[in-house]
């Protein structure tokens, strides 16, 4: 983990990029005409919505740390995918065996223990956490790690930076893939649904079911982006799974998930970095 102090620069892109931007949105806008209009990207989302001031790392700590469990499972497993597939690339099998890999969640006596862990840290709430939570929830699911890896693919050469986007864009998906899969299969009511006072804004309707959290979106996509932007630039890997802390911590502070929802997204991203990471080593052999 990165130090207290260190912890206000641990996302320098998204800072400087978020800092520097207006202008140039501006005069970009002026100059591009309506009908060449495209959805904005992740650096334009992240420029027209800068970060506030995010959680300490003491408040994260724990999450940090548990990050390390789930790539310790991830990897045995994936050790079977391969004996069996090799680096051959099957999204569609390999999807429908990750989901296999996916524990069943926690027995209802020890989800009502955890839903009681989230009721407590939502009494410590306050409104620098909700606004930090918020824009990690905004933004953890996709933008932050696509604006990372625009950062490392500066300096790469043309036909480099085309390969690491779709690596990256595709292996989000794949990790939203899973997940989808594995709650629709458990069926796990997200804290708030349990609990609609932990979040009045999503105005729930009597005897609502979903939205499903387990697993948790956020820690599937944020693990296997860690694998990813790790693998390409083993340098910022501890800042990167400082930044998916975050995602982590957030998503329990505003009640979207409880832990073992978390532990399980994180699995779930850790085989997909993985199984991206043996496809890319085969490449490089060859």
């Amino acid at each position: 983990m990165t130090s207290p102090r260190r912890l206000k620069w641990q996302y320098p892109v998204i800072a400087v990029v978020a800092a520097g931007a207006v202008g140039f949105g501006l005069m970009h806008a002026s100059a591009t005409p309506a009908a060449a209009k495209k959805k904005p990207g992740a650096t334009a989302l992240i420029k027209s919505d800068p970060p506030p001031r995010l959680f300490t790392d003491a408040q994260v700590a724990g999450l940090a740390k548990q990050q390390e469990a789930p790539k310790h499972t991830a990897d045995a497993l994936f050790a079977k995918w391969k004996a069996a597939h090799g680096s051959t690339r099957d999204d569609k099998a390999f999807l429908t065996w990750a989901a296999q890999q996916v524990p069943a969640p926690p027995s209802k006596a020890d989800r009502t223990a955890e839903l009681h862990q989230v009721q407590k840290l939502a009494k410590t709430r306050t409104a620098a956490g909700k606004k930090a939570a918020t824009w990690l929830e905004t933004h953890g699911k996709g933008d932050i790690w696509k604006l990372y890896a625009h950062d490392q693919r500066e300096l790469l050469p043309q036909e480099q930076r085309a390969v690491e986007k779709t690596e990256l864009k595709t292996a989000l998906k794949l990790a939203k893939a899973i997940t989808e899969k594995v709650a629709a299969r458990d069926k796990q009511p997200a804290p708030y649904v349990l609990d609609p006072s932990l979040r009045p804004d999503k105005h729930l309707t009597a005897g609502q079911k979903g939205p499903y959290s387990y697993p948790s979106r956020h820690a599937a996509k944020a693990a296997a982006a860690v694998s990813l932007l790790g693998g390409w630039a083993p340098h910022r890997a501890e800042d990167y799974k400082a930044m998916a802390a975050q995602v982590l911590y957030s998503r329990l502070y505003m009640a979207g998930h409880v832990n073992s929802d978390l532990t399980a997204g994180t699995l779930v991203g850790d085989l997909v970095g993985d199984y991206f990471q043996n496809a890319a080593t085969s490449a490089a052999g060859k």
